[in-house]
């Protein structure tokens, strides 16, 4: 095995290694399942090249309410085999990146005792299924505990509140490091490479034609694979045209946009479940300084990396917001950030966005690719472990077995109680250390010592992340877009002065860079009433 460092700046040489040789396996799409699919199969011994039309995770995987729960919505379906499946994973997840899994209770406020009862009931199976351990059961709180612990929730009409645990993830560094495992096992991981043909010869797709997608590249070529997986999350159907021009659409989108606030001016110590008008269930998750609220879930039209916010969204979260917390009303001049995703659903005619199922499917289509579509974040890496073992019956090869359930991810190596207070965090903020602890896990010493500072963190992103834009260390490296006062906008010139120097940026490309980032930055706060 390879090292994980994954350093993309050689662009012609990144080229000319999808070239030169046929692969066992093609994964289109970077999101989280497809980064799953390449690391699960490169650890088992193929050789494997993914590629991404954008950067790692820029679609639904850094969109996501940065949640891993156990699916307790399965539960009241009948689902077990579901429930559990999700409760196993968050424990998976744990163990081989601690710095991604870090607890959050959750509040359930209950409005009932025979509510109270019932939603005890099926977290008594839930833990039981999940092998929750002792520590981390549920607790009923009485409506004056739950007002004395949490004061700025409204407790009118609450009898009490069930609280359970589940994880807060940073979905787009969790897909990062599977991207990143996947590199250090053999494969060749490619960002800003978009299919734009399938090849086929005879009736069976044997290859993509790829062509580079950044600023004045040009390079187009042809990548050949023995089997080719389309994890292209929202464009899957696009993919799949490609490979039968009159393939029906599988997939609903639905947009689902968050907001995000100073943690002072919506203090929550933990996660609270509250409920909209239209009864809709909404998160308000606190993290590190800020508290962020999502999410909305609409029917979309199309596949866009940067799906518009409209007012409608915004008064929708803050109606709902001021109608559970006993502080004084949410506006427009609270808030941080906003991000907007799509999400990709099997299409389920005649239901609500919120009803359809978010449980995955898998397709094989005229030319043998296989589709994946769907599914939880929580679920990705067993989803990955199924799509692997399909690949592995079409080559008709023996592979390895999978072992992505302990494989550490690349800054999974830590103890993180011994992280906080080891000496490399000395005379350093809790905010700071919690930040960088859970941004980088083992790795975070190696950013503290090169400076902790965004000079750091900027070059890490390019040296040891793949990182080839600002936008990339902006979003998905750094989380500073959504988790940063006034949206990180004071770090993006010395973050683009250090990415300058390592991607030979001329000053005009630097401002290029720099005013791309404010523009999607404006742009989302546009519809702010």
């Amino acid at each position: 095995m390879t090292s994980d460092h994954l350093d993309l700046r050689n662009r012609t040489k990144l080229f000319d290694a999808l070239e030169e040789r046929p692969f066992d396996l093609i994964v289109i799409g970077a999101g989280a399942t497809g980064a799953g699919v390449a690391r699960d199969a490169a650890l088992r011994g193929l050789s494997v090249a993914l590629v991404e039309a954008r950067d790692f995770a820029s679609g639904t995987s850094s969109r996501s309410s940065k949640l891993i729960h156990g699916g307790l919505r399965y539960l009241a379906q009948g689902e077990l085999g579901l429930v559990q499946e999700a409760a196993s994973e968050r424990q998976i997840l744990r163990n081989v990146a601690p710095h991604l899994a870090r607890i959050t209770p959750f509040i359930v406020p209950a409005h009932s005792k025979l509510a109270a009862t019932r939603l005890r009931a099926g977290l008594w199976t839930f833990e039981k299924l999940g092998s929750v351990p002792p520590e981390e059961r549920h607790e009923y709180w009485s409506a004056q505990e739950l007002a004395r612990k949490e004061p700025a929730l409204i407790t009118k009409d609450i009898t009490g509140a069930i609280v359970y645990s589940e994880f807060l993830t940073d979905d787009a560094r969790l897909t990062l490091a599977n991207v990143r495992s996947a590199a250090a096992a053999g494969a060749v991981v490619a960002n800003y490479t978009q299919v734009t043909k399938v090849i086929r010869e005879g009736d069976k797709a044997v290859g993509v034609i790829v062509k580079a997608n950044l600023e004045n590249e040009h390079r187009e070529i042809p990548v050949r694979g023995r089997v080719i997986v389309n994890a292209a999350g929202p464009w899957v159907d696009a993919i799949r045209a490609l490979e039968d021009e009159g393939a029906q659409s599988r997939l609903t989108l639905t947009k689902g946009i968050h907001i995000v606030f100073e943690r002072e001016r919506v203090p929550v110590s933990r996660t609270a479940i509250i409920t909209a008008p239209d009864k809709r269930t909404l998160f308000v998750v606190p993290r590190g300084e800020f508290t962020y609220i999502g999410t909305t879930d609409t029917f979309y039209p199309e596949a866009d990396y940067w799906p518009k916010v409209e007012t409608s969204d915004i008064s929708y979260l803050f109606d709902t917001m001021n109608r559970a917390f006993d502080i004084s009303p949410i506006s427009s001049t609270d808030v941080v950030s906003i991000w907007s995703g799509v999400r990709p659903l099997v299409s389920q005619p005649g239901k609500k966005p919120s009803e359809i199922s978010r449980k995955d499917e898998d397709w094989l289509g005229p030319s043998g690719i296989i589709t994946i579509a769907g599914g939880k974040l929580t679920a990705f890496r067993k989803m990955a472990e199924r799509i692997v073992d399909k690949v592995a019956d079409r080559l008709g090869d023996t592979v390895d077995p999978c072992t992505t359930n302990d494989q550490l991810l690349p800054g999974g190596d830590c103890d993180m109680a011994a992280l906080r207070t080891s000496d490399v965090f000395a005379n350093r903020s809790a905010a700071f250390i919690d930040r960088l602890a859970h941004l980088y896990g083992g790795e975070a010493p190696d950013v503290v010592q090169a400076g902790g500072n965004v000079t750091a963190e900027a070059a890490h992103a390019v040296l040891r992340e793949g990182a080839v834009t600002l936008e990339d260390y902006w979003v998905r490296r750094s989380a500073r877009a959504w988790f940063d006062h006034e949206g990180g906008m004071k770090t993006l010139a010395p973050a683009a002065d250090k990415m300058a120097d390592l991607l030979d940026w001329s000053p005009d490309e630097k401002k290029r860079q720099i005013d791309g980032c404010r523009y999607l930055h404006e742009e989302s706060l546009s519809a702010l009433p």
